[in-house]
């Protein structure tokens, strides 16, 4: 599709406190954290300056989903396509861009309310990852700053928008019955031009933090095993053991975040040819592991 999405460039969350976002994200994750003087912080994982943005607000909560097109031309495109569905499309201010690092960014929200942020041609910086506790590095350059699962309702309209609207394509599809009495919920999984399994997921359920949980992706097994200790060692709530996926493979576990939301660490996902991939459709969770019912303990 012209003007086709590549990849999550960046995600940013809200905070009451970002001095709990940079314990979490030094000591826990592996990154570099930098403080702003607006009471925020951002969260550098590779060479751009953040992939992550923590911002001064009165709750704890996961905020904004930004994707990055190619280009100044995909990017009209896609504006276009947005107006053209009746999307109230908002112009990203001076001051929203040089925050961002971008030539030009647009916000916008799905039919869920989800809000999103449009962007291409990054201004920032290129220093070299150091994290500050001898972390290796994370998968990202054309991958993107990782996936994103957001709550989807109403789920079949949202779904539409980010196929027809958006461009996406769909990896894999999953019905998800949490238990035997109760109601099965549609997890779909999308995938962007980068080809990542899957850069957004749709969950049919809703998530008052705003997001059901972001995954970023490490270069070695050995390192999600060294964050897994890390994790255990700083006594971070886990909300599901180690695992393998059966839909994109991903050996990883999940911990929640400052902001309410989960994160999940993982290594090995597998990447798709947008151009011929066919949708799957997954019968469990994960071929091992990843119980998913710590996190109501």
């Amino acid at each position: 599709m012209k003007g086709s999405i590549q990849r999550l460039s960046y995600v940013v969350a809200q905070t009451t406190d970002a001095s709990r976002w940079k314990q979490f994200g030094e000591q826990v994750l592996g990154m570099a954290v930098t403080p702003t003087d607006d009471g925020g912080a951002l969260i550098k994982m590779d060479r751009r300056d953040f992939r992550i943005a923590v911002e001064k607000a009165d709750r704890d909560r996961y905020a904004v989903s930004g994707w990055e097109v190619a280009d100044h031309a995909a990017f009209e495109s896609m504006v276009a396509a947005l107006r053209k569905a009746g999307v109230e499309v908002t112009e990203g201010t001076q001051v929203l861009r040089a925050a961002r690092k971008v030539d030009r960014v647009v916000s916008f929200r799905d039919p869920a309310g989800n809000l999103h942020e449009l962007s291409y041609g990054y201004t920032g910086g290129q220093a070299n990852f150091v994290s500050p506790i001898g972390h290796t590095g994370f998968k990202t350059g054309i991958y993107g700053a990782g996936h994103t699962v957001l709550p989807a309702l109403p789920f079949d309209e949202t779904l539409a928008f980010y196929r027809d609207v958006l461009g996406f394509g769909l990896s894999d599809e999953f019905h998800f019955q949490p238990g035997p009495d109760a109601p099965v919920m549609r997890i779909y999984f999308l995938h962007a031009a980068c080809g990542r399994h899957h850069s957004v997921a749709l969950a049919e359920m809703p998530n008052p933090s705003g997001c059901v949980h972001v995954m970023v992706e490490v270069n070695s097994m050995t390192e999600v095993g060294r964050a897994h200790d890390r994790a255990t060692q700083a006594g971070v709530k886990f909300m599901a053991t180690l695992g393998e996926h059966e839909n994109d493979r991903m050996t990883s576990f999940y911990i929640l975040t400052p902001g309410g939301f989960a994160l999940e660490y993982g290594y090995g996902g597998i990447t798709v040819d947008p151009k011929t991939w066919t949708t799957t459709r997954t019968e469990k969770v994960s071929i091992w592991g990843h119980d998913f019912s710590v996190g109501f303990r």
